[in-house]
């Protein structure tokens, strides 16, 4: 069974952070010999640099995750492609690396909108959603939860699950390795976006 590991890296907006989180984070994919994917919000990488450049030189997946992380159907069509576009240039101006095709709708907001999908089809992009959400965005939510949620929500959609996670929540950066290790016991190798056929 395969499980994609994905996380957004963009700023945190709820209490639950502590500074070092998303290098916690590559500290252990790297320990676990494991591959993610990373959307990355262009303004986190402009004030994070050095690890954005990290999650490319490290080998992950790196995805588009708009520029100002509003969400998509909100924006005119022009505003739409502005905020894609510049954010794409930034990523790969920071990382060195295009993050064409993979793309993350803030909030999930516009991932079955006609007009959204349409405009990041016309700029090379295809959006990528989510089967399994522990919820490690929610300020109480414990490290053993987070955990637990990834493994079980795996393991209930089956081979090629994509799971949802962010690089700012203590609760992921502490609870990521049980996680892994779970779903090792269990017999998931992980992989990245790009090597599923079948996307959410």
């Amino acid at each position: 069974m395969r499980v994609a590991l994905t996380f957004d890296a963009e700023h945190p907006d709820r209490p639950a952070h502590a500074d070092g989180n998303a290098e916690r984070i590559l500290d252990l994919l790297g320990r676990s010999g494991v591959r993610a994917t990373f959307f990355v919000q262009s303004r986190w990488a402009e004030a994070n640099p050095a690890t954005a450049r990290r999650i490319a030189h490290d080998g992950h997946v790196v995805g588009n995750h708009s520029t100002f992380h509003a969400r998509m159907t909100l924006f005119s069509d022009d505003g739409l492609r502005t905020d894609v576009r510049e954010a794409g240039a930034t990523i790969v101006r920071i990382t060195g690396v295009d993050p064409r095709p993979w793309f993350r709708c803030p909030f999930g907001d516009g991932r079955d909108d006609a007009r959204v999908l349409r405009i990041l089809g016309e700029l090379g992009y295809r959006n990528v959603h989510w089967h399994v959400e522990p919820f490690d965005w929610e300020p109480e939510r414990s490290p053993d939860e987070v955990a637990l949620g990834t493994i079980e929500g795996s393991l209930a959609h089956g081979d090629g699950a994509v799971v949802l996670l962010h690089t700012w929540p203590d609760s992921t950066a502490r609870g990521l390795d049980g996680a892994i290790a779970g779903l090792q016991r269990s017999g998931a190798s992980f992989v990245t976006v790009d090597e599923l056929a079948a996307l959410p």
